[in-house]
Protein backbone atom coordinates (compact mmCIF):
# COMPACT_ATOMS: atom_id res chain seq x y z
CA UNK A 1 0.00 0.00 0.00
CA UNK A 2 1.28 3.20 -0.87
CA UNK A 3 -0.54 7.30 -0.19
CA UNK A 4 -0.69 10.26 -2.41
CA UNK A 5 -2.53 13.27 -2.40
CA UNK A 6 -6.33 13.84 -3.36
CA UNK A 7 -8.44 16.72 -3.35
CA UNK A 8 -11.65 15.24 -0.69
CA UNK A 9 -14.86 16.78 0.77
CA UNK A 10 -15.16 15.98 4.57
CA UNK A 11 -18.59 16.75 4.89
CA UNK A 12 -21.36 17.91 2.07
CA UNK A 13 -21.24 21.18 3.12
CA UNK A 14 -17.68 21.68 3.51
CA UNK A 15 -15.07 22.72 0.64
CA UNK A 16 -12.92 20.29 -0.82
CA UNK A 17 -9.42 20.26 0.98
CA UNK A 18 -5.88 18.28 0.11
CA UNK A 19 -5.88 14.85 2.31
CA UNK A 20 -3.80 11.85 1.84
CA UNK A 21 -4.93 8.58 0.49
CA UNK A 22 -4.20 5.14 0.47
CA UNK A 23 -3.69 3.33 -3.23
CA UNK A 24 -3.27 -0.39 -3.34
CA UNK A 25 -0.08 -1.64 -4.68
CA UNK A 26 -0.65 -2.66 -7.45
CA UNK A 27 -1.67 -6.88 -8.65
CA UNK A 28 -0.67 -9.27 -11.84
CA UNK A 29 -3.43 -7.52 -13.87
CA UNK A 30 -3.17 -3.56 -12.42
CA UNK A 31 -2.46 -0.62 -13.78
CA UNK A 32 -0.99 1.81 -12.23
CA UNK A 33 -1.62 5.81 -13.37
CA UNK A 34 -0.41 8.99 -12.58
CA UNK A 35 -2.71 11.22 -12.98
CA UNK A 36 -2.39 14.48 -15.34
CA UNK A 37 -5.97 15.81 -15.77
CA UNK A 38 -9.25 14.98 -14.28
CA UNK A 39 -12.48 16.61 -15.44
CA UNK A 40 -14.95 17.83 -13.52
CA UNK A 41 -18.57 16.36 -14.32
CA UNK A 42 -22.39 17.40 -12.47
CA UNK A 43 -21.92 13.91 -10.99
CA UNK A 44 -18.97 14.75 -8.79
CA UNK A 45 -20.79 17.49 -7.93
CA UNK A 46 -23.93 15.98 -6.22
CA UNK A 47 -21.95 13.36 -4.82
CA UNK A 48 -19.68 15.98 -3.13
CA UNK A 49 -23.44 17.32 -2.20
CA UNK A 50 -24.65 14.26 -1.26
CA UNK A 51 -27.44 15.38 -3.12
CA UNK A 52 -28.12 11.73 -4.21
CA UNK A 53 -27.75 10.18 -0.67
CA UNK A 54 -24.99 7.95 0.18
CA UNK A 55 -22.37 9.63 0.37
CA UNK A 56 -19.25 8.10 1.91
CA UNK A 57 -16.99 10.98 3.59
CA UNK A 58 -14.40 11.88 3.51
CA UNK A 59 -15.26 11.90 -0.47
CA UNK A 60 -12.72 12.01 -3.42
CA UNK A 61 -14.52 12.37 -6.69
CA UNK A 62 -13.38 12.40 -10.28
CA UNK A 63 -13.96 9.57 -13.01
CA UNK A 64 -12.66 11.83 -16.08
CA UNK A 65 -9.20 10.32 -15.55
CA UNK A 66 -6.36 10.86 -18.41
CA UNK A 67 -2.52 10.31 -17.20
CA UNK A 68 0.28 7.95 -17.69
CA UNK A 69 1.17 4.61 -17.32
CA UNK A 70 4.04 4.23 -14.69
CA UNK A 71 3.56 0.48 -14.02
CA UNK A 72 2.00 -3.32 -14.42
CA UNK A 73 1.44 -6.09 -13.22
CA UNK A 74 3.09 -9.19 -14.51
CA UNK A 75 -0.24 -10.30 -16.29
CA UNK A 76 -1.21 -7.10 -17.99
CA UNK A 77 -1.10 -6.97 -21.41
CA UNK A 78 -3.04 -4.19 -22.84
CA UNK A 79 -1.04 -1.58 -21.85
CA UNK A 80 2.69 -0.68 -21.23
CA UNK A 81 4.65 1.91 -19.30
CA UNK A 82 4.45 5.09 -20.62
CA UNK A 83 1.44 4.77 -22.37
CA UNK A 84 -1.48 7.58 -22.55
CA UNK A 85 -4.53 5.96 -20.55
CA UNK A 86 -8.04 6.83 -19.56
CA UNK A 87 -10.44 5.57 -16.44
CA UNK A 88 -13.85 6.22 -16.77
CA UNK A 89 -17.34 6.21 -14.06
CA UNK A 90 -16.14 2.25 -13.67
CA UNK A 91 -13.32 0.22 -12.29
CA UNK A 92 -14.45 -3.25 -11.64
CA UNK A 93 -17.84 -5.42 -12.29
CA UNK A 94 -18.37 -9.30 -12.03
CA UNK A 95 -16.94 -9.99 -15.09
CA UNK A 96 -19.69 -13.05 -15.33
CA UNK A 97 -23.20 -11.70 -15.97
CA UNK A 98 -25.04 -11.41 -19.18
CA UNK A 99 -24.42 -7.53 -19.32
CA UNK A 100 -20.39 -7.84 -18.51
CA UNK A 101 -20.15 -10.85 -21.14
CA UNK A 102 -21.83 -8.15 -23.69
CA UNK A 103 -19.67 -5.48 -22.91
CA UNK A 104 -22.21 -3.65 -21.19
CA UNK A 105 -20.22 -3.78 -17.46
CA UNK A 106 -22.11 0.24 -16.77
CA UNK A 107 -25.31 -2.18 -16.58
CA UNK A 108 -23.76 -4.70 -14.09
CA UNK A 109 -25.39 -5.09 -10.80
CA UNK A 110 -21.87 -5.38 -8.95
CA UNK A 111 -20.50 -2.86 -10.84
CA UNK A 112 -17.73 -0.70 -8.84
CA UNK A 113 -17.85 3.08 -9.29
CA UNK A 114 -14.42 4.95 -9.49
CA UNK A 115 -15.68 6.69 -6.65
CA UNK A 116 -17.90 6.54 -3.13
CA UNK A 117 -18.25 2.75 -4.25
CA UNK A 118 -17.25 0.07 -1.50
CA UNK A 119 -13.48 -0.91 -2.86
CA UNK A 120 -13.36 -4.59 -3.28
CA UNK A 121 -9.63 -4.89 -3.14
CA UNK A 122 -10.22 -3.26 0.48
CA UNK A 123 -7.17 -0.60 0.46
CA UNK A 124 -10.17 2.08 1.65
CA UNK A 125 -13.56 1.20 2.81
CA UNK A 126 -14.99 3.37 -0.61
CA UNK A 127 -13.27 4.24 -4.17
CA UNK A 128 -11.67 7.22 -4.27
CA UNK A 129 -11.30 9.06 -7.73
CA UNK A 130 -9.72 10.83 -9.77
CA UNK A 131 -9.09 14.75 -7.85
CA UNK A 132 -5.77 12.81 -7.00
CA UNK A 133 -2.03 12.24 -7.85
CA UNK A 134 -2.22 8.79 -8.69
CA UNK A 135 -4.69 5.40 -9.34
CA UNK A 136 -4.31 1.85 -9.60
CA UNK A 137 -7.22 0.25 -11.32
CA UNK A 138 -7.92 -3.22 -13.41
CA UNK A 139 -6.65 -3.67 -16.40
CA UNK A 140 -9.71 -4.34 -18.12
CA UNK A 141 -11.05 -1.04 -17.00
CA UNK A 142 -7.97 1.03 -18.41
CA UNK A 143 -8.67 2.55 -21.86
CA UNK A 144 -6.36 3.90 -24.28
CA UNK A 145 -5.98 7.68 -25.05
CA UNK A 146 -5.44 8.33 -29.00
CA UNK A 147 -1.83 9.90 -28.83
CA UNK A 148 -3.75 12.65 -31.75
CA UNK A 149 -6.52 13.47 -28.86
CA UNK A 150 -5.29 16.55 -26.64
CA UNK A 151 -5.39 14.75 -23.09
CA UNK A 152 -7.13 17.56 -21.66
CA UNK A 153 -9.94 17.59 -23.90
CA UNK A 154 -9.81 13.86 -23.91
CA UNK A 155 -10.58 13.80 -20.39
CA UNK A 156 -14.40 14.57 -20.59
CA UNK A 157 -15.22 11.56 -23.31
CA UNK A 158 -14.58 9.49 -20.28
CA UNK A 159 -17.90 10.49 -19.13
CA UNK A 160 -19.94 13.04 -21.11
CA UNK A 161 -18.92 11.98 -24.42
CA UNK A 162 -19.70 8.34 -23.58
CA UNK A 163 -22.77 9.34 -21.83
CA UNK A 164 -23.67 10.44 -25.85
CA UNK A 165 -22.37 8.41 -28.03
CA UNK A 166 -24.01 5.33 -26.43
CA UNK A 167 -27.45 6.24 -27.10
CA UNK A 168 -26.37 7.85 -30.33
CA UNK A 169 -25.12 4.96 -31.37
CA UNK A 170 -28.06 2.90 -30.47
CA UNK A 171 -30.85 4.26 -31.36
CA UNK A 172 -29.66 4.90 -35.26
CA UNK A 173 -27.92 7.90 -35.41
CA UNK A 174 -26.81 8.52 -38.58
CA UNK A 175 -26.92 9.77 -42.25
CA UNK A 176 -31.04 10.49 -43.15
CA UNK A 177 -32.01 10.70 -39.13
CA UNK A 178 -33.15 13.81 -37.91
CA UNK A 179 -31.61 14.17 -34.04
CA UNK A 180 -32.38 16.34 -31.35
CA UNK A 181 -30.00 17.21 -28.55
CA UNK A 182 -31.93 18.73 -25.55
CA UNK A 183 -30.07 21.06 -23.19
CA UNK A 184 -26.96 22.73 -24.31
CA UNK A 185 -24.18 22.50 -21.51
CA UNK A 186 -21.28 20.41 -21.49
CA UNK A 187 -23.13 17.20 -22.42
CA UNK A 188 -25.23 18.68 -25.00
CA UNK A 189 -22.59 20.34 -27.40
CA UNK A 190 -20.70 16.86 -26.84
CA UNK A 191 -23.80 15.44 -28.37
CA UNK A 192 -24.21 17.58 -30.99
CA UNK A 193 -20.55 17.13 -32.57
CA UNK A 194 -21.10 13.16 -32.26
CA UNK A 195 -24.00 13.23 -33.55
CA UNK A 196 -22.86 15.23 -36.54
CA UNK A 197 -20.24 13.22 -37.14
CA UNK A 198 -22.01 10.27 -37.36
CA UNK A 199 -23.74 11.88 -40.47
CA UNK A 200 -26.94 13.24 -38.65
CA UNK A 201 -29.06 16.40 -39.32
CA UNK A 202 -28.73 18.22 -36.13
CA UNK A 203 -31.15 20.46 -34.04
CA UNK A 204 -30.15 22.11 -30.49
CA UNK A 205 -32.72 22.06 -28.37
CA UNK A 206 -32.79 25.19 -25.70
CA UNK A 207 -34.22 26.91 -23.39
CA UNK A 208 -33.28 30.74 -24.33
CA UNK A 209 -31.62 31.35 -27.49
CA UNK A 210 -29.04 32.60 -25.47
CA UNK A 211 -26.79 30.04 -26.37
CA UNK A 212 -27.51 29.75 -30.05
CA UNK A 213 -24.22 30.91 -31.57
CA UNK A 214 -22.60 27.99 -29.66
CA UNK A 215 -24.74 25.40 -30.74
CA UNK A 216 -24.32 26.39 -34.56
CA UNK A 217 -20.12 26.50 -33.98
CA UNK A 218 -20.41 23.20 -32.42
CA UNK A 219 -22.27 21.75 -35.64
CA UNK A 220 -25.79 21.95 -35.24
CA UNK A 221 -27.52 22.41 -38.07
CA UNK A 222 -30.59 24.24 -36.74
CA UNK A 223 -31.75 25.38 -32.88
CA UNK A 224 -34.86 25.01 -31.48
CA UNK A 225 -35.87 27.28 -28.77
CA UNK A 226 -38.12 25.00 -26.03
CA UNK A 227 -39.29 28.39 -24.69
CA UNK A 228 -40.91 29.34 -27.98
CA UNK A 229 -44.33 27.81 -28.01
CA UNK A 230 -44.34 28.61 -31.84
CA UNK A 231 -41.25 27.30 -32.78
CA UNK A 232 -42.02 24.03 -30.84
CA UNK A 233 -45.34 23.55 -32.44
CA UNK A 234 -44.01 24.45 -35.94
CA UNK A 235 -41.01 21.79 -35.52
CA UNK A 236 -43.52 18.86 -34.49
CA UNK A 237 -42.78 15.59 -35.70
CA UNK A 238 -39.81 16.77 -37.33
CA UNK A 239 -37.55 14.50 -35.18
CA UNK A 240 -36.14 10.24 -35.25
CA UNK A 241 -34.60 11.14 -31.97
CA UNK A 242 -34.02 13.01 -29.39
CA UNK A 243 -31.23 12.38 -26.99
CA UNK A 244 -32.44 14.62 -23.30
CA UNK A 245 -29.24 15.90 -21.25
CA UNK A 246 -31.39 18.06 -19.67
CA UNK A 247 -29.98 17.55 -15.88
CA UNK A 248 -32.98 17.46 -13.66
CA UNK A 249 -36.79 16.73 -13.36
CA UNK A 250 -38.75 17.87 -16.48
CA UNK A 251 -42.10 17.39 -18.60
CA UNK A 252 -41.23 15.27 -21.33
CA UNK A 253 -44.69 16.38 -22.93
CA UNK A 254 -43.83 18.76 -25.65
CA UNK A 255 -40.51 17.01 -26.58
CA UNK A 256 -42.53 14.12 -27.54
CA UNK A 257 -44.52 16.13 -29.53
CA UNK A 258 -41.55 17.06 -31.66
CA UNK A 259 -41.26 13.27 -33.18
CA UNK A 260 -41.81 11.94 -35.38
CA UNK A 261 -43.70 8.00 -35.67
CA UNK A 262 -40.87 5.37 -34.32
CA UNK A 263 -38.99 8.63 -32.42
CA UNK A 264 -37.40 7.72 -29.55
CA UNK A 265 -37.12 10.20 -26.59
CA UNK A 266 -33.47 9.04 -24.43
CA UNK A 267 -32.87 10.66 -20.98
CA UNK A 268 -29.71 10.73 -20.38
CA UNK A 269 -29.53 13.85 -17.84
CA UNK A 270 -32.03 13.50 -15.08
CA UNK A 271 -31.59 11.00 -12.69
CA UNK A 272 -34.89 11.47 -10.82
CA UNK A 273 -38.27 11.12 -11.45
CA UNK A 274 -39.73 13.31 -14.37
CA UNK A 275 -42.10 15.94 -14.04
CA UNK A 276 -45.56 15.28 -13.99
CA UNK A 277 -47.28 12.42 -16.25
CA UNK A 278 -46.26 11.55 -19.60
CA UNK A 279 -49.18 11.78 -21.79
CA UNK A 280 -49.49 8.10 -23.07
CA UNK A 281 -51.46 9.53 -26.36
CA UNK A 282 -48.03 10.63 -27.94
CA UNK A 283 -46.57 7.24 -27.20
CA UNK A 284 -49.62 5.35 -28.52
CA UNK A 285 -50.48 7.77 -31.12
CA UNK A 286 -46.80 7.82 -32.95
CA UNK A 287 -45.70 4.33 -31.95
CA UNK A 288 -43.02 6.20 -29.93
CA UNK A 289 -40.43 5.05 -27.11
CA UNK A 290 -39.17 6.72 -24.14
CA UNK A 291 -36.01 5.28 -23.28
CA UNK A 292 -32.96 5.78 -20.81
CA UNK A 293 -29.29 4.85 -21.38
CA UNK A 294 -26.06 5.67 -18.84
CA UNK A 295 -22.77 5.80 -20.17
CA UNK A 296 -21.18 2.44 -21.46
CA UNK A 297 -19.40 -0.20 -21.47
CA UNK A 298 -15.41 -0.65 -21.94
CA UNK A 299 -15.11 -1.96 -25.73
CA UNK A 300 -17.77 1.56 -26.44
CA UNK A 301 -15.67 3.95 -24.01
CA UNK A 302 -12.70 2.52 -26.27
CA UNK A 303 -14.86 3.42 -29.18
CA UNK A 304 -15.50 6.78 -28.73
CA UNK A 305 -12.14 7.80 -28.05
CA UNK A 306 -11.24 6.53 -31.79
CA UNK A 307 -14.15 8.21 -33.10
CA UNK A 308 -12.77 11.21 -31.59
CA UNK A 309 -9.84 10.88 -32.60
CA UNK A 310 -10.59 9.91 -36.09
CA UNK A 311 -12.92 12.56 -36.51
CA UNK A 312 -11.10 15.63 -34.70
CA UNK A 313 -13.85 15.83 -31.99
CA UNK A 314 -12.80 17.25 -28.60
CA UNK A 315 -14.48 18.32 -25.93
CA UNK A 316 -14.91 22.14 -25.03
CA UNK A 317 -12.95 22.76 -21.89
CA UNK A 318 -11.24 25.04 -19.40
CA UNK A 319 -8.35 23.75 -17.60
CA UNK A 320 -7.97 24.75 -13.92
CA UNK A 321 -5.17 24.20 -11.00
CA UNK A 322 -6.28 22.28 -8.47
CA UNK A 323 -6.68 25.33 -5.66
CA UNK A 324 -9.42 26.00 -8.27
CA UNK A 325 -11.99 23.60 -7.80
CA UNK A 326 -14.29 25.20 -5.21
CA UNK A 327 -14.66 28.25 -7.36
CA UNK A 328 -15.26 25.63 -10.32
CA UNK A 329 -18.01 24.05 -8.13
CA UNK A 330 -19.73 27.38 -7.46
CA UNK A 331 -19.70 28.06 -11.06
CA UNK A 332 -21.14 24.76 -12.16
CA UNK A 333 -23.86 25.13 -9.35
CA UNK A 334 -24.94 28.17 -11.01
CA UNK A 335 -25.63 26.65 -14.12
CA UNK A 336 -24.05 24.53 -16.79
CA UNK A 337 -21.43 26.68 -18.36
CA UNK A 338 -21.76 24.96 -21.34
CA UNK A 339 -18.00 23.28 -21.06
CA UNK A 340 -16.09 21.13 -18.79
CA UNK A 341 -14.05 22.16 -16.07
CA UNK A 342 -10.62 20.02 -16.49
CA UNK A 343 -8.72 19.81 -13.25
CA UNK A 344 -4.74 20.24 -14.45
CA UNK A 345 -3.54 17.47 -11.84
CA UNK A 346 0.35 18.75 -12.45
CA UNK A 347 -0.45 21.53 -10.05
CA UNK A 348 -1.20 19.02 -6.86
CA UNK A 349 1.13 19.45 -4.07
Amino acid sequence: MSTTTAWAAASATSPLAPVTINRREPGPTDVEIDIAYCGICHSDLHTVRSDWQGTAYPVVVGHEIVGRVVSVGSDVTRHKVGDLVGVGCLVDSCGECDECRAGLENYCRRSVGTYNSVDPHGTEPRTYGGYSGRIVVTERFVVRVPEGLDPAAAAPILCAGITLYSPLRHFGAGPGVQVGIAGFGGLGSMGVKLAKALGAEVTAITRTDRKASEALKAGADNVLVSGDRTAMRAAGRSLDLIVSTIPSTHDVNPYLRLLRRDGTYVVVGAVEPLQDAVDARFLIGSRLRLAGSMIGGLPETQEVLDFCAEHGIASDVEVIGVEGINAAYDRLSAGDPGFRFVIDMSTLT
